[in-house]
Parts: C-alpha cells; structure tokens; sequence
C-alpha cells in the first residue's frame, strides 16, 4: 500500500482542496506543513515549481513519486483510491467540473488581491470582480446542499477553502459580496458543515490569516467596520 504525504502550509487554499479529496477518500496520509518564506532545500529539491501542495507516493518497493499541482493531485486520487466518487461518471457532466473548478483558481486570483489590497480603491475593483463571479455561480448552482447536488464532489472541494476565507473576513465587517446570492449562501453553510472540510485546517486558521492581513498591511483590517 503506497504511504501518502502532503506537503503543505498552514492557509494555502490549493493544499485544502488535496487534503479535503483525501478525506473525503478515507485515505490515511501525513501532513508536514512548511514556511513558503524560508523554504527548506529538500523541498526546493522535490518541488519543480516551488510551491505547495506537493503529495509524496511511496511504494512499498522503496519507489517513490511526486505530484504537484492540486488540480493534478486531486485527479490523482479520484482515479486511484476507493470511496465516494468526486466527479460524475459522465463524461461531458466531468469536463464540466472541471470546468468549474478553473473558475474557481480565478475566483481566488481575485480573492488575493481582495485581501492584499493596501488602498480603498483596490478593495473596491476587487470586490466588484468577486461579487460577479459569485453572481455567476448563483446562475448556475441548483438546489444543493451542494454544487451537483447530494453528491460532494471537486469542485466543492475547491469552493470550500474560498468560503472559509470569508468566515473571518467577517468579523471585520460585512462585504455585501453574499447579498442577494441565496443559492450561493445554502452552498456556503453546507460545506462549511461538512467534515473534511472542517479538517482542512488547523484550529489556528483564523489567527494565522488575520497575521497575514497585518502582515500585508491589508486595508481590511483600516476600514472603519473592522474598528
């Protein structure tokens, strides 16, 4: 039985998306979590792009593999680990998800510069931007709990980590980015619920991304709702 090890950091939503497939898979793993600021050789040795998430595969004969990507990753273990299926079986029904989920890689381009934003004015493009994406998905969601319907799958694995960000936003102040958005919000509180996605993150999440907010001297943490 191949022995799996995550290579992580404590708030990179990417390494949530492969932590949550592999709970949702049942798969035993170990998670070692490294600082993205002082990045240690072994990993600059392992990691081709210099970023995490990595997943370690070692084989009983001693073989051993590296992944990277956590799009690449999470196919991975779809394709190669028992339990729920996290895509649908039909083929269009798949490409579609996928699709979804590279919109969900833009949603967090601009969630970056949402929470990065040193001035007013960038805040606001950026909060125009996700308040559109997030319309767009309004379109498209049904009645849930979530994305497909009853069946987790991927691209609720992507989306969760995105929605996390915004639980400790909001204790600075409400955005109005949800508003309106019912379908979007039901999604939200469901995958907030579940509990992969709960294990996705350690129980100082919300401390370590209000660090990094201060740390990026983001305006959020200025705005008159956070006072």
């Amino acid at each position: 039985m191949s022995r799996l090890t995550l290579i992580s950091h404590h708030l990179c939503p990417y390494v949530q998306r492969a932590a949550i497939a592999l709970r949702e898979k049942g798969v035993p793993f170990e998670r070692i979590n490294i600082d993205l600021a002082n990045k240690p050789d072994w990993f600059l040795e392992i990691s081709p792009l210099g970023k995490v998430p990595l997943l370690r595969i070692e084989e009983d004969d001693g073989g051993e593999a590296i992944l990277f990507e956590s799009s690449v990753i999470c196919e991975y273990l779809e394709e190669t680990q028992a339990g729920s299926a996290l895509h649908p079986a039909d083929p269009l029904a798949r490409a579609r998800h996928r699709g979804w989920m590279e919109f969900g890689s833009s949603v967090l381009s601009d969630l970056w510069g949402y929470e990065t934003a040193t001035e007013v004015e960038q805040l606001e493009a950026k909060r125009k931007a996700l308040i559109a994406k997030f319309a767009t998905l309004e379109g498209v969601l049904a009645d849930g709990p979530y994305f497909s319907g009853s069946s987790f799958s991927l691209v609720d694995a992507v989306f969760a980590p995105i929605f996390r960000y915004f639980d400790v936003f909001e204790r600075l102040g409400d955005s109005g980015i949800f508003a309106g958005l019912e379908r979007v919000t039901r999604w939200r509180i469901a995958l907030g619920e579940r509990r992969s996605v709960k294990d996705a993150v350690g129980e100082d999440y919300p401390q370590r991304l209000m660090e990094f907010l201060d740390k990026h001297e983001s305006i959020l943490l200025r705005l008159p709702a956070a006072a």
